[in-house]
């Protein structure tokens, strides 16, 4: 990894990784620089080659050249730094001048390897505080004592000499200068591992984030595709209702027109008929036979026997009223079953958010029984001995579970098979425990839907909302989605919606809430039991 060169370094000089200048600066496909050392721990595989930067995926792992472009440049930015530094000269050389070395903080001055000398080989000399050559000496010196700064304090947080320890700081807290060196390497060697952790941390959160949002994305896929096929389903119902509705109207014409040909036949034969009749009729009245007139007369004389058509004809308008109730009809069981099947929709979709739901027996009123698992409850009859303790209900019949939910969506099953009262919901964290009657509704921090006299069903809105049910529901779904203020009730094995709290406001934890109800001397024993989530099958 690149070492640091001073905070005055630019960004663009700098590997986004370690987050310090380029060392062997090497180019992704994509065109980002970090530093090979950084770019090939981030690869622990060939698997997830991704750039750190944009995280642009790479099929294959790249061969990873080194830049030569950039690191001439770094190469020459390196040696424009270094020339701004000071080169510090050995105060006792004569002519020609040496480099320092070492700077010597009780003789105060600085010295070159031959003048360094008698520091190394005389023994009160070799006492003395040597430090690498420094160009600002009185950094180094008591200012104050003029004595080297070879101590510090930890109560005041600043270099102190010898003196200063035998006056204001005597009482202090004081160790060596090499010492606090140390602790504050150690320090910054953590901070620095600290840092790069937070760094991996967050890259993985972006894949996180991105897994999530593709994972979504692929859901959402799932989901428009199976929405289409309903749709396209009801579609299809649709057009063969039509061409069935049609097919009728025909056949009804047709009959008719059929019914119309018949009469119309049946009348013109009447007519022929009665034409013949009309003459023979006409050629008797001139006959003068009286004897023959009165002869042809008597069988003649009589009416034709014909067909009343008074109350006979043809209705020239469809039967609309039939067709109306044909098609609302038809709407209705159109109506239902895109009710069905979305809601059917909507119930594999919040069973995805299932979560393991457990009582918390510490919460549960002294006349509820729990089962030792945690998953059922029934009223007893008899108060038990219970500790007492803020979280309990004392006064109320209900227990609330384990788990609680500040975010997110979250969906638990109960079984209420054979019960005749009961309730069932969530409660916010903050409601009021002690309490002989709760309001079961929002505004007192309560979202239930409840069961009474064994076939009354209602949500506990203010006021109550009465519910019809086609059916006794057998288990109870229930889904929170808490950004959207929503909590939903489901009857599993129907797979009907039951009702909704919508355009709520969640501000407190949430908590699974049950109300198992009265014994009511037998009639209500069964237990409420939390029931494992099957996903309903496609």
């Amino acid at each position: 990894m690149a070492s640091s060169s001073g905070p005055s370094l630019n960004e663009e000089l700098q590997c986004s990784i370690c987050l310090e200048v380029f060392t062997d600066p090497v180019t992704t496909p994509c065109g980002h620089n970090f530093c090979r050392t950084c770019l090939s721990k981030s690869w622990p595989n060939s698997h997830t080659c991704f750039c750190p930067l944009c995280k642009e995926k790479f099929s294959r792992r790249p061969k990873l050249k080194i830049n030569t472009t950039l690191r001439e440049v770094m190469q020459h930015f390196k040696e424009k730094l270094n020339l701004g530094e000071t080169e510090l000269f050995c105060d006792f050389c004569d002519e020609r001048k040496q480099k320092a070395v070492k700077t010597c903080l009780t003789c105060q001055s600085s010295y070159c390897d031959s003048h360094l000398e008698p520091h190394r080989r005389v023994p009160r000399l070799k006492k003395h505080t040597l430090i690498n050559a420094v160009e600002k000496l009185e950094d180094y010196i008591c200012q104050k004592h003029e004595r080297p700064l070879e101590l510090f304090c930890r109560d005041d947080q600043t270099c102190v000499c010898l003196s200063c320890t035998e006056g204001e700081h005597r009482t202090h807290n004081t160790v060596s200068i090499e010492e606090e060196s140390r602790e504050k390497k150690n320090q910054l060697v953590q901070t620095q591992t600290d840092v790069h952790q937070m760094i991996q941390d967050r890259m993985k959160k972006i894949q996180e984030i991105k897994h999530s949002v593709e994972l979504r994305k692929r859901n959402t896929e799932k989901e428009r595709s199976s929405s289409v096929e309903i749709f396209t389903d009801l579609i299809r119902s649709i057009e063969r209702c039509q061409s069935k509705q049609l097919k009728m109207m025909e056949e009804q014409q047709k009959a008719a027109e059929k019914q119309a040909e018949d009469l119309i036949k049946e009348l013109h034969q009447e007519i022929t008929e009665l034409k013949r009749r009309n003459t023979e009729l006409e050629q008797l009245s001139h006959i003068r036979d009286h004897l023959h007139l009165i002869q042809m007369s008597s069988s003649l004389n009589t009416r034709p026997h014909t067909k009343n058509w008074t109350e006979i004809r043809i209705d020239s308008d469809v039967n609309v009223n039939s067709l109306c109730r044909a098609l609302t009809k038809l709407k209705k069981t159109l109506d239902e079953t895109l009710n069905e099947k979305l809601t059917q929709t909507g119930l594999k979709f919040v069973q995805k958010f299932a979560v393991d739901v457990t009582l918390d027996p510490e919460t549960a009123d002294p006349y509820l029984i729990l089962s030792d698992d945690g998953k059922q409850v029934s009223e007893g009859d008899i108060e038990q001995d219970v500790p007492k303790n803020p979280k309990r209900f004392d006064e109320f019949l209900c227990v609330l579970a384990k788990q609680g939910f500040s975010s997110g969506r979250f969906y638990y099953e109960v079984q209420v098979k054979g019960k005749t009262e009961w309730d069932l919901g969530v409660a916010r964290e903050s409601i009021n425990r002690k309490k002989k009657t709760i309001t079961l509704t929002p505004e007192d921090g309560v979202w239930t839907v409840a069961l009474r006299n064994e076939n009354q069903y209602k949500a506990c809105e203010r006021p109550p909302v009465s519910l019809s049910l086609r059916v006794k529901p057998e288990k109870v779904g229930v889904f929170v989605d808490y950004e959207e203020g929503l909590v939903s009730f489901y009857d599993v094995e129907s797979r009907s919606h039951i009702y909704s709290f919508t355009g709520q406001t969640f501000t407190d934890k949430l908590y699974p809430y049950f109300s198992p109800g009265f014994n009511d001397e037998g009639k209500n024993s069964n237990p409420l039991i939390i029931t494992p989530v099957s996903t309903l099958m496609d």
